[in-house]
């Protein structure tokens, strides 16, 4: 009898370590259907068919997705829709991200820096579109977080970095932008509950991504012992979308790039609820806000 497809729609796919995590996915025997969001979508295909795999077993859309214009996110979910029909949806991956410091306003009327609307409030906004195909899908939504979470202590904090024309450099904003996406992953694992599985993950210490081409100057990376190749980095983000073994308490859902899940204490800020709440608004908060009709 022959293995179903697994099905993963897809988003920072186009190049680094998702375009990496889904070639490595290509070589497996297992077969794949990928929708993969693109704002370039000729480059990103174009790049597809120079990766070898077998066409008969595995299919990849690509459709247009600028996680910038939370517009191309409703069409790109409406049309990821249409494409699996009746077919499950497997796994969400919500991978794209983005280095940038927060000056100049905020594109198409946004209050947010580019950051932000990339590394959680579009992703968060593509979730609340497939949510029902996520719950009768019983889904997996594989968050791709990093250790740099860790390091954000106080909400005020985040707003200041955040917000259009703070003027907060490259790292301030990733650090809590990415504190942001993982309260996220906490929101969604509350609201989707027994229907769904919600875990983050972290690569581990990727260099060569392009996540840091909006930086203006190279950092010095001789002194990282523990840096990765892209190849490694893909191959962490893989273990979430077979992980099986899961820890009791359902709060614990970041697993590390070695394997293993960070213990609480590590992101004790992230537990707290009502920080979630205010992070993750509704579909209907979000629309209105940028102007999307329902």
């Amino acid at each position: 009898m022959p293995t179903m497809a697994r099905t993963v729609v897809a988003t920072g796919a186009s190049s680094g370590l998702g375009f990496e995590a889904v070639k490595q996915l290509l070589q497996q025997s297992r077969p794949y259907e990928f929708i993969i969001g693109a704002r370039d979508p000729s480059t990103t295909q174009a790049a597809y068919d120079r990766v070898q795999y077998d066409t008969t077993a595995h299919s990849i859309s690509i459709l247009p997705l600028d996680l910038t214009d939370l517009r191309t996110v409703k069409s790109f979910a409406q049309q990821s829709l249409e494409r699996l029909n009746k077919d499950k949806l497997d796994i969400l991956f919500l991978n794209a991200g983005m280095n940038k410091a927060a000056i100049g306003p905020g594109l198409h009327g946004s209050p947010w820096c580019e950051s932000y609307v990339v590394n959680h409030l579009s992703q968060h906004y593509l979730t609340h579109l497939l949510r029902e195909k996520l719950s009768t899908s019983h889904s997996r939504v594989v968050v791709v977080s990093s250790g740099l979470i860790r390091s954000i202590k106080e909400d005020d904090i985040i707003k200041t970095k955040v917000s259009a024309g703070s003027g907060a450099d490259g790292f301030a904003v990733y650090h809590a932008t990415k504190f942001a996406q993982f309260l996220g992953a906490h929101w969604w694992r509350r609201q989707l509950g027994q229907s769904a599985t919600v875990l983050a993950v972290s690569p581990g210490l990727v260099l060569g991504t392009g996540l840091g081409r909006h930086l203006d100057f190279v950092p010095n990376t001789d002194h990282l012992p523990d840096k990765l190749t892209v190849e490694q980095g893909a191959r962490n983000l893989l273990r979430a979308f077979d992980q099986a073994n899961f820890p009791d308490d359902p709060e614990q859902i970041f697993l590390t790039s070695w394997g293993e899940w960070w213990p609480k204490d590590a992101y004790g800020p992230s537990l707290d609820k009502s920080l979630q709440d205010w992070w993750c608004p509704s579909m209907e908060e979000i629309e209105k806000e940028a102007g999307i009709a329902g």
